[in-house]
């Protein structure tokens, strides 16, 4: 079973070597790892020092984060998918971890909340965080979230992300979780803190 890495930014130029770093340190590699800038421009440094492993996507024009997404899931040809924004960072067994409960059609991990603003996520899941080394770990148990892993053939079955119609905010995630559940997707839980969740003030989509 093969998975590609989606790694998307927009204005995290100044932090998206520690995300691609992050995916060449994995015990068990990406078969792929596609990079999208989508229309900051200030990430065209990182092609000269990656290009030999990362295929890269600078756009001229921001598309927003639902039409950015749907676009790369279009180019992705393996089995699965996992999307890591940027300014976030995985641990290195994340991908060993995650491929242990495979098949499956999503699986599931917890998250480590860190960053100026991580206090931000706190208050609003307090019940489901408790403090580690100085950050928060976040238990996301068969609970979505952007960087899960899932089945690329069922969600683009499914047509992808989609905005959410009834709120101000986007929740592509989320309404991609819905649909694939909906689907009786398979879901299995990984119980670490796989995912280094950068809250800042430079994250542009602040919920």
């Amino acid at each position: 079973m093969t998975t590609t890495l989606v790694i998307s930014s927009y204005k995290y130029g100044h932090l998206a070597s520690h995300a691609i770093e992050s995916a060449f340190a994995q015990i068990k590699q990406f078969d792929k790892i596609l990079f999208v800038d989508d229309g900051a421009k200030d990430c065209k440094h990182l092609i000269p020092l990656y290009r030999d492993r990362v295929d890269f996507t600078i756009r001229s024009k921001n598309l927003g984060t639902v039409d950015n997404f749907n676009d790369m899931l279009n180019k992705v040809e393996t089995d699965y998918v996992m999307f890591l924004g940027a300014d976030n960072w995985l641990r290195s067994d994340a991908l060993d971890l995650l491929h242990e409960q495979l098949p499956a059609d999503i699986v599931t991990y917890d998250i480590m909340v860190t960053g100026e603003l991580r206090n931000d996520i706190y208050k609003n899941y307090s019940n489901s965080i408790r403090t580690e080394h100085g950050d928060f770990y976040w238990k996301r148990p068969y609970q979505h979230h952007g960087s899960m892993l899932y089945n690329v053939r069922l969600a683009k079955s499914l047509g992808g992300y989609q905005h959410n119609r009834t709120s101000d905010k986007t929740d592509e995630d989320l309404n991609l979780w819905n649909k694939m559940t909906a689907a009786n997707a398979s879901i299995k839980y990984v119980g670490e803190g796989l995912l280094y969740y950068r809250r800042h003030k430079e994250n542009f989509n602040k919920y």
